[in-house]
């Protein structure tokens, strides 16, 4: 790097902030991370992990630590009456994908990444910056109480709604593209919910909205949901939201909403993806859903955080300046973002059918992931409908 200077100033502790910080930080360079969240997060969702962020995990050593956490369980889905409408066993897509594969909580994989930071990162909970300048051969950020980082890069890696992309590069209106649904997850400890579960998971079989549940092994039960809208506001009050709009589905979801807790304790968005010509400016950078959100119902979105932060950190280490490392991310991850992000947007409406045609697809879709023959072919070309990956190949 120019002049020696190796140093990055990460906004943003989630999965790709904390992979580019562990990348750069192994490879010597001075890393501080800014979170505004006052700690870890422990709200959040499972997550069917693979692709090309699962290529880089297990080049990252973290598969072993995955695979410890990660879920093996059947999905059903249910009618009003709890009836099996169909299921999928989660475990055999796992088995057709030849391993490749695994469901995990998404605060488990940030966990994990967290637990793998080399000692020198320094990470700052409960930290949000206030400005950003940007000089020859270096970015300042001013900090909450004043004081001011400096860096040879700032990457921003602080969601959808990036603070750093809003500064930098402008507001949302200009990057967001809102795909029509909104989504919610939330935790209870139910200990009558988790019983009437069965320690499994469900999800209900309906049209233009959903909720789902999993019974977690501390005990607790993860609540998610998703439902379609031309709303593109989140709601004042998201709880009272939730009652509103899932009421009426029948099976486990009266008690499942009862239990739902106070707004500040849930997870609501609305599901957008992030659409850029281009994700650096200068000395600043944006890698994960700030540059290019998948969306949470189109899958692989944390499988793009850890793929792009690798790739930013694998270019920035052997590039000469910034500027080629900058172009050098930017030429790899483009064309795997526009083929995950096309098909993302298909998966986003079949997750949600809207007709009781596309449901009774839906339940296709499972019966056929069980059948040995066919679910081998539709696991490989789950996890394979992108190409094995290497940052900067």
């Amino acid at each position: 790097m120019e002049g020696g200077n190796r140093t990055a100033i990460v906004c943003g502790a989630g999965i790709a902030g904390l992979t580019v910080a562990r990348e750069l930080a192994a490879a010597g360079w001075v890393v501080t991370v800014l979170e505004r969240a006052p700690g870890p997060r422990d709200q959040g969702y499972m997550i069917d992990f693979f692709g090309p962020g699962f290529d880089a995990a297990e080049r990252m050593g973290l598969l072993p630590r995955l695979r410890d956490v990660a879920y093996a369980f059947t999905l059903r889905l249910v009618d009003e009456r709890g009836r099996e409408r169909a299921a999928v066993d989660v475990d055999r897509v796992a088995r057709a994908a030849a391993g490749r594969y695994v469901s995990i909580m998404r605060p488990d994989l940030e966990k994990a990444l967290v637990a793998s930071l080399p000692p020198s990162v320094r990470l700052l909970y409960g930290r949000t910056f206030t400005g950003v300048e940007q000089g020859r051969g270096e970015v300042s950020v001013t900090l909450d109480d004043g004081d001011t980082l400096r860096a040879a890069v700032l990457i921003g890696a602080d969601g959808i709604h990036s603070a750093v992309r809003r500064a930098v590069f402008g507001p949302e209106s200009q990057f967001v593209r809102f795909l029509g649904f909104h989504t919610f997850a939330y935790l209870t400890e139910s200990a009558s919910l988790r019983r009437r579960l069965g320690g499994e998971a469900g999800m209900t079989d309906s049209i233009d909205r959903f909720v789902g549940m999993y019974a977690l092994r501390d005990g607790r039960v993860a609540v998610v949901g998703a439902h379609r809208t031309r709303v593109t506001a989140r709601p004042a009050d998201v709880r009272t939201a939730i009652l509103d709009v899932y009421s009426g589905l029948g099976w486990l979801t009266p008690e499942a909403l009862a239990a739902c807790p106070p707004s500040s304790e849930v997870y609501y968005d609305t599901v957008a993806q992030v659409h850029m010509p281009g994700w650096c400016s200068g000395r600043v950078a944006l890698v994960g859903d700030a540059g290019f959100a998948v969306s949470l119902l189109a899958g692989q979105g944390a499988s793009m955080a850890i793929a792009g932060g690798a790739t930013l950190a694998s270019a920035l280490i052997a590039a000469p300046t910034v500027d080629a490392g900058f172009a050098r991310y930017e030429a790899s991850m483009r064309p795997l973002v526009d083929e995950v992000q096309s098909a993302g947007r298909r998966a986003a409406g079949t997750f949600v059918p809207a007709t009781v045609r596309a449901r009774y697809l839906r339940r296709l879709a499972f019966r056929m992931l069980n059948q040995p023959v066919i679910g081998r072919i539709l696991g490989a070309r789950i996890t394979g409908r992108t190409p094995r990956f290497r940052p900067n190949a």
